[in-house]
């Protein structure tokens, strides 16, 4: 048995009930504890897309924006019970190509957790481009020098232990809650009292502007591409399952917390930013709590919100390449990927796999040099299309799982998922449903386009590996 059958026999083996050794089966180390894991739950649920993309999409589907984070908020939410059943189930830290593996078999594995990386990979290249954005607020400095310092900064955190991940991500999170926070309390004040310098501040500007659907219906499921990207992280709590303390217990606890976590930091930020004024004075390109505070004429807010903006995109960036390197090990572990990039650091940390997708994130750098202004556009148009693909994966082998468990082939989670399976099929229509919206739109058609090249990529690479694999097995001599 060859080192990486071990690992991988490792791997498949049932963790503890508690979870709680110091190290996981996976060679792990156990270092992010439930104060962290929550945090990093709730900061996966708020990104660039909600800062930053949010002014674009107001201007796009106004008021109705609100009814689509709903919508897509839902069908999230079914989609995290449906792997919190699974991670219930067997937690582990490749979760998602781990899972495919199990019930549809080594190739849907290796083009789950090939996508996943390509995931993260263009969702940091997002990430850092907008961080460049942010910076010039303060600082006349190229964008594509912004992006290449972040880059280089949350690689040499991730580098040193998962530890001082978590630790990074409980407190950026905490920075996002705080001003999310901060700007709806803000943001009622002046609904109420009436301070500050917003000329028509009234929940009215919801529906007397043009109606909830100013643009029409069509505009606002166009917006669902966007409002998909903004929910691109939710499902990292199930990359740390490897690593997390208790994480049948821990998870369970990020992932019930999610509707309130959607209700307040997306449906009630909107909610208030289109109270404060009108949909109309949104555009894109633009940070909409940047300028509902300069609106308000809170001296310095503008400049403390884009600090916030800042963070957030630093946080992203540093799940991003945590979750990589993670990913990139699973596949290495499975033979999908260099054997290589499954080596751990005496800290185990996965320091090849990290090395990798960092080096993978510098064409983010290149893009932000070729094409700045259109960037984060076509980046968050791939991300968005492999994102769904994954989503769809979990929610496949979600109704494979509770067959096996009907036919009393797998032990039933204590951890299920409503009305399942009616609720699981419900959200893969909605995720076919923005798959065919994106034929809609420009970048929508660029995100299908660069979807299609990557599926005949990654079919290729199956066939090369499954050649090769093949090639390598030497007969036994007969006797």
């Amino acid at each position: 048995m060859t080192a990486s059958d071990r690992q991988l026999q490792a791997d498949t083996a049932p963790i503890d009930p508690a979870g709680s050794t110091a190290s996981s089966e996976e060679g792990y180390s156990r270092g992010l504890n439930p104060r962290t894991i929550q945090m990093i739950a709730i900061g996966g649920a708020i990104g660039t897309g909600l800062f930053y993309g949010a002014g674009g999409a107001i201007e796009q589907a106004g008021p109705a924006l609100i009814l689509a984070y709903l919508a897509a908020g839902v069908a999230i939410f079914v989609i995290m019970r449906a792997l919190g059943e699974l991670l219930t189930y067997r937690p582990v830290s490749g979760s998602f190509a781990e899972y495919a593996h199990e019930f549809l078999g080594r190739f849907a594995g290796f083009v789950t957790g090939w996508t996943y990386w390509a995931v993260w990979v263009a969702t940091c290249m997002a990430e850092i481009t907008v961080a460049g954005k942010y910076v010039q607020y303060w600082f006349d400095i190229e964008p594509w020098i912004t992006a290449l310092v972040v880059l280089a900064v949350m690689f040499a955190a991730n580098l040193i232990s998962v530890r001082l991940f978590g630790e990074g991500e409980f407190w950026f999170s905490t920075i996002k809650v705080t001003a999310i926070i901060g700007m709806i309390l803000i943001g009622i004040g002046v609904l109420i009292f009436g301070f500050g310098h917003a000329a028509n501040p009234t929940v009215t500007n919801l529906w007397a502007d043009g109606g909830v659907f100013p643009n029409g219906l069509g505009q606002s499921l166009l917006v669902l591409q966007i409002v998909l990207f903004a929910y691109v992280g939710v499902e990292l709590v199930g990359v740390t399952a490897g690593e997390a303390r208790e994480p049948r217990k821990t998870l369970r606890k990020a992932i019930n917390t999610l509707p309130f976590r959607i209700g307040l930091f997306y449906v009630g930020a909107l909610l208030v930013i289109m109270s404060v004024s009108s949909w109309r004075n949104f555009h894109a390109g633009r940070s909409p709590f940047v300028e509902v505070f300069e609106q308000i004429g809170i001296p310095g807010a503008a400049g403390i919100i884009n600090f916030v903006l800042l963070t957030a995109a630093l946080s992203s960036c540093n799940s991003g390449i945590y979750s990589t390197g993670r990913m990139l090990r699973t596949l290495s572990l499975h033979g999908e990927a260099p054997a290589a990039l499954g080596k751990l650091s005496s800290r185990s940390v996965p320091f090849a796999g990290i090395a990798a997708s960092a080096a993978a994130m510098v064409i983010g750098v290149i893009v932000n040099i070729v094409s700045p202004d259109k960037a984060f556009a076509y980046i968050t148009s791939v991300s968005t299309i492999g994102i769904i693909f994954v989503w769809s994966m979990i929610l496949v082998c979600h109704l494979i799982y509770r067959a096996k468990v009907a036919r009393g082939e797998l032990p039933a989670s204590d951890y299920r998922l409503p009305a399942a399976p009616y609720t699981t099929v419900l959200a893969l229509a909605f995720l076919g449903l923005v798959v065919v919206l994106l034929f809609c739109t420009e970048s929508g058609r660029t995100a299908v386009v660069v979807g299609a090249v990557w599926a005949v990529l990654v079919c290729a690479g199956y066939v090369v590996l499954d050649r090769l694999g093949k090639r390598a097995v030497v007969p036994e001599p007969v006797e």
